[in-house]
């Protein structure tokens, strides 16, 4: 975690030559992040190196966010060509570490971050590309091109696109909102001195279905989120937003493809990205996955998992082997 070689020079030229660069962390992507400290002050600095990443959608996005008066980081400097971005500073309270610190907050910031979410979709869907079908089965795609041979699994691919091509009607017919798309309690901050939460990490914005968000908090790939409470805050997000059926169906079917997505991913992560941590996460993925499987909005789907791949296979692929 050596800062980049232009660090330095980039923060002198904005003001900011006096702060001492502290290593943070990195995520999934190549993206890294330091504490820039200086007197009196501190800032994030994100690390984002072309032509691996491209800051400008985070960058566009936290702009719009804040501009409909959402707590995304403000923006205090950028240089797209070495692809360095300072950001403010929301500090380390990460609802995930709060929550699980004190679990008699749980209930409380689930139901403030289903909220904000509601609010969100007041405000229809910025400028950026489309949620479309290609996207979905693109994503769903990961499962079978990375989990199931990393498992030693021959599948039914065609099948496998036909099937989610079946279900996917009830999300492409709905109304479009901004879908920040990695909404959950490890991009959520609690900043300090305010009631607002904060938002990271929203740079693959796309406009599609508002019920994607909340997935992604309530199925929440890095902690355990039990289905009472995931019943609870889908009764109040229902009673709030007045949402039908067609919403809760799109809801599963979203479930069950972010999840099919999030497996892939993992096992891509392991294989080929070297990092053996993500795997370990997978079966509860698949606790999700297959909670999803059983909404009736799900049939061919859950019909082709049944007939391809075995309860007994669905877990960590680094230790389930067909």
């Amino acid at each position: 975690m050596n800062p980049p070689a232009a660090a330095q020079q980039f923060l002198a030229n904005i003001g900011w030559g006096d702060g001492e660069i502290l290593p943070l962390a990195g995520d999934a992507s190549f993206r890294r992040y330091f504490r820039v400290q200086a007197p009196g002050r501190s800032a994030i600095l994100m690390d984002a190196p072309p032509p691996h990443e491209d800051p400008r959608p985070f960058i566009n996005i936290a702009r719009w966010l804040t501009g409909k008066g959402f707590a995304a980081p403000e923006i205090y400097g950028e240089d797209l060509t070495e692809g360095l971005v300072l950001l403010q500073d929301f500090g380390d309270a990460r609802m995930r570490e709060t929550v699980d610190a004190a679990p008699e907050s749980e209930l409380r910031l689930y139901e403030e971050a289903v909220d904000l979410l509601i609010r969100l979709r007041e405000h229809g869907a910025a400028d950026v590309g489309p949620y479309d079908r290609d996207v979905y089965q693109r994503e769903a795609a990961l499962l079978t091109d990375w989990y199931c041979p990393a498992v030693g699994l021959e599948v039914d691919v065609d099948g496998y696109v036909a099937a989610w091509d079946a279900v996917l009607v009830p999300v492409l017919n709905g109304a479009a909102v901004t879908v920040l798309r990695d909404y959950h309690a490890e991009n959520i901050m609690l900043i300090e001195g305010s009631e607002t939460l904060g938002l990271l990490d929203f740079q693959d914005a796309l406009a599609g279905h508002a019920a994607y968000d909340l997935v992604s908090l309530l199925q929440d790939a890095r902690r355990d989120v039990h289905a009472d409470l995931e019943a609870a805050l889908l009764d109040r997000y229902r009673r709030i937003t007045g949402a039908d059926e067609r919403f809760f169906d799109a809801y599963h079917v979203l479930g069950a493809q972010r999840n099919a997505k999030i497996i892939g991913i993992f096992t891509r992560l392991w294989q080929r990205d070297g990092k053996p941590r993500y795997p370990g996460l997978c079966p509860r993925v698949w606790g999700y996955l297959e909670r999803d499987l059983k909404h009736p909005a799900l049939g061919p789907v859950a019909a082709w998992f049944d007939a391809n791949i075995p309860p007994q296979l669905r877990g960590d692929p680094m230790t389930v082997t067909a």
